[in-house]
């Protein structure tokens, strides 16, 4: 400020006379070095400094920045690298559970293609049981029609009246011999011939 009210001073001065010349006098030399010297003093004890101050705080600033900057960009990277860990973790447990999955369905079609073959066996059991049954049934039916008959034709032969247990026993007697013989015949009426011959 001082050195702003020197350059005034020598300007006032100046004004009242003509220029005529244009190099300076040692005068205002002087003042001119003073009064820079005040101005350099005063920049150099509070200017300069606080300056460097603003310029160190920004430079840390910038530093903390980039520091920043630089360890957000290891973070990011870090999960990167754990999300694609993840992500192949995650892949192969799909994987798995497909692969799994596969082998359940793949033990649940053979535990059911099982599982109908036995109900097929026992369905074609019980019907081979059930025919069985039923000719067992036919053939008692017929044994008894056909001991009847017997009788009844025995009976008109003799032409006398037979005492119906000996005549049913007889009957039984005979059914059973044709029943030994059916499996030796070849299935063409031999059975049938020797009936007639008894």
């Amino acid at each position: 400020m001082s050195g702003t009210l020197a350059v005034l001073v020598l300007a006032a001065q100046s004004a009242d006379k003509p220029i005529n010349d244009l190099t300076p006098k040692p005068q205002e030399l002087v003042i001119g070095a003073v009064a820079f010297a005040i101005v350099f003093a005063f920049m150099a004890k509070w200017v300069i400094p606080r300056v460097n101050t603003i310029l160190e705080e920004r430079r840390q600033k910038i530093q903390g920045d980039l520091e920043q900057a630089e360890k957000t960009r290891k973070e990011a990277d870090k999960q990167l690298v754990d999300y694609r860990e993840q992500l192949s973790g995650a892949k192969d447990e799909a994987n798995q559970i497909i692969e799994e999955a596969r082998k359940t369905a793949e033990a649940m079609r053979k535990e059911m293609a099982a599982k109908a073959e036995e109900e097929s066996k026992e369905i074609v059991a019980r019907a081979q049981e059930e025919i069985r049954a039923e000719r067992d049934r036919v053939f008692q039916e017929l044994k008894a029609q056909v001991g009847e008959l017997s009788v009844q034709l025995a009976g008109r032969m003799v032409g006398e009246s037979l005492d119906k247990d000996r005549q049913l026993r007889l009957v039984d007697d005979y059914i059973e011999e044709l029943t030994a013989m059916a499996p030796a015949s070849n299935g063409n009426g031999n059975g049938n011939g020797n009936e007639e011959q008894g």
